[in-house]
């Protein structure tokens, strides 16, 4: 159902939004990626996080645009979009698992919080250099590089700590 809400968002939206769909893509890519090769907890929580973020920012944005709007809707939105997935990660032992912690917690938990603090301050440097410099990025594709990249150098730092 998600996806399906997703796709169409997608589908819908016309105006440029502080996270972009490409962004989200990258980072649904990336989640597969580190699952597909075997690739610490951690690290595919930093991209769930950043994932969840960009869903998130998404879905508000699509909400404005549409002039829907309602009191809490900006917290429900976060709400929905994390507990559909902290719950089934939860429920299905993923999540919650007394072997899998680093630093006393939850590797994927951690990832999760850490991933999406990253992602949303990427974005909103990203934000804050394009208002400094008349609405314009300092480069191409400035908008999908500054909330990745944290998430890539976090990847590797977690890579070697983990390891």
């Amino acid at each position: 159902m998600r996806i399906l809400f997703f796709i169409f968002v997608l589908l819908t939206s016309i105006n440029v939004f502080a996270v972009c769909p490409l962004c989200t893509f990258a980072v649904g890519l990336g989640i597969g990626l580190t699952q597909y090769c075997g690739i610490d907890d951690t690290i595919s929580g930093l991209w769930i996080g950043g994932f969840t973020i960009s869903l998130i920012v998404l879905t508000k944005n699509w909400f404005e645009r549409k002039n829907i709007s309602f009191y809490g809707y900006k917290i429900i939105i976060a709400l929905a979009y994390y507990g559909s997935i902290i719950l089934p990660l939860y429920f299905t032992g993923i999540i919650g698992h007394d072997l899998n912690k680093f630093w006393g917690m939850d590797k994927v938990v951690l990832g999760i919080v850490i991933g999406s603090i990253v992602f949303l301050a990427g974005s909103m440097v990203y934000e804050k250099m394009k208002k400094n410099n008349n609405g314009k990025a300092y480069f191409p594709f400035q908008k999908v590089v500054m909330p990745l990249a944290p998430l890539v150098i976090l990847s590797i730092l977690f890579y070697y700590l983990t390891k």
